[in-house]
């Protein structure tokens, strides 16, 4: 009798072990558009979703992740990807309903990510002002910005409204104003733009008189952040990012406690792999990597677009006037005969709406099976992750992915009437 009932444990772990991966996604798939939708986990630090930016539903599916997730009373901070200043005036919207801020607000954080300068990223924030409102007071969201500086508008108007009266009056302030009051100004920090040099000129003066500036300003730990995250982009640029965002988190850990209030994150799916494609290590493996939380405790949703377009790019004519913008519908999105996700075709048998969340990391998954899918990029034409990611499981990388289907392409917020 033993060994009978030993025989057929034997069978019965090699089928669920050999669980296809369609049977398994039937069976841990859920409809993110359904009302009653739970996300499925609740003991995490963070959470992070991200994928192709530029298509209408990818902002229709964040929105429903954070709806899911503060039903449940879980999420106090919500980092969009932008810097801390910007992120700052995000939370000044939701107080206000400000429209003509929240307008500019997107329209500067597009220096980031162009392809979020959009409507649909303008009505996303509104629907997130809402959802905000209904929430008891307790448990309203509170933005945060992580991000590299990549304009500084918003920055040097953060400062501003640190200083004391009296520091309005020195000559470097007097040209940070002049410069924000300035329509014609270039905010841009990864070139020599107008308003990067009136921020060298103010940092400059702050480094030659440090204590006349310390009896001036009215919050010494938040200016002291933003003028370290300015310090970050005055030198050299490229490959500060990933740097950026890890140090910036640790750093404000001690401001929120993040430790004891978890966060979602809305970012590219690029930081939120949680192994190293290559030597490259993310923001999410490096909260692994160094410590700061456990692997369980890091979720990574990740999403792929199918049957889709994306917005490509904003056309400016010389002048730099905005005079339209292209879309893409092939490369671009992930899916389409010279340029896919491995296995992603799993996905779409097996999807039961237009946006399918799939649980990857589920007991006996087949993701953890040393083979790349949903992570692996195979291209034609051009050389793709292979190598990199070779002999790695998806499960290594995220815990879900949620397939967007039929999704129109997002329109530049210049076309908002």
């Amino acid at each position: 009798m033993r060994l009978l009932l030993i025989f057929f444990f034997t069978i019965i772990t090699f089928q669920i072990q050999a669980q296809s991966k369609p049977d398994y996604l039937k069976i841990h798939r859920y409809d993110v558009r359904d009302a009653s939708f739970s996300f499925p986990e609740t003991d995490f630090k963070i959470i992070g979703f991200g994928a192709y930016h530029g298509s209408v539903k990818t902002e229709e599916a964040s929105l429903n992740l954070l709806k899911a997730l503060t039903k449940e009373g879980k999420i106090k901070y919500y980092f969009p990807e932008t810097d801390y200043s910007t992120a700052h005036y995000y939370n000044t919207y939701l107080k206000t309903g400000n429209e003509a801020l929240l307008k500019d607000l997107v329209y500067h954080s597009g220096v980031t990510v162009p392809q979020e300068r959009t409507i649909e990223v303008y009505e996303k924030w509104k629907q997130l002002k809402a959802l905000n409102d209904a929430l008891p007071k307790e448990k309203q969201l509170t933005v945060v910005g992580v991000d590299i500086i990549m304009t500084y508008k918003y920055s040097i108007q953060h400062i501003l409204s640190l200083l004391k009266e009296e520091g309005h009056t020195f000559p470097a302030v007097k040209e940070l104003k002049k410069t924000l009051k300035n329509p014609d100004t270039d905010f841009v920090s990864y070139y020599d733009s107008s308003g990067k040099l009136a921020v060298k000129t103010f940092v400059t003066d702050v480094d030659t008189r440090p204590e006349t500036y310390r009896k001036v300003i009215n919050d010494h730990k938040i200016f002291d952040h933003i003028l370290k995250n300015i310090r970050t982009t005055l030198g050299v640029f490229s490959g500060k990012r990933e740097a950026t965002i890890f140090n910036n988190y640790l750093a404000l850990n001690e401001v929120y406690d993040f430790e004891e209030n978890p966060q979602f994150m809305r970012i590219g799916f690029a930081h939120l792999e949680k192994e190293r494609e290559g030597k490259s290590a993310s923001f999410f493996t490096q909260l692994i990597e160094k410590g700061v939380y456990k692997r369980e405790e890091v979720i990574s949703v990740i999403g792929y677009l199918t049957q889709s377009e994306v917005l490509w790019d904003q056309v400016y004519d010389e002048e730099g006037n905005y005079t339209g913008y292209t879309k893409e519908a092939g490369f671009g999105i992930g899916d389409y005969e010279d340029e896919y996700f491995r296995g992603i075709q799993h996905l779409k048998d097996t999807k039961i709406s237009d946006m399918t969340l799939f649980q990857l990391n589920g007991a006996n998954t087949p993701y953890s099976n040393n083979e790349p899918d949903l992570i692996e990029v195979i291209m034609k034409s051009e050389p793709s992750n292979g190598k990199l990611v070779a002999g790695k499981s998806t499960t290594a990388f995220l815990d879900y992915a949620i397939l967007i289907s039929d999704s129109e392409a997002s329109v530049p917020i210049e076309e908002m009437e």
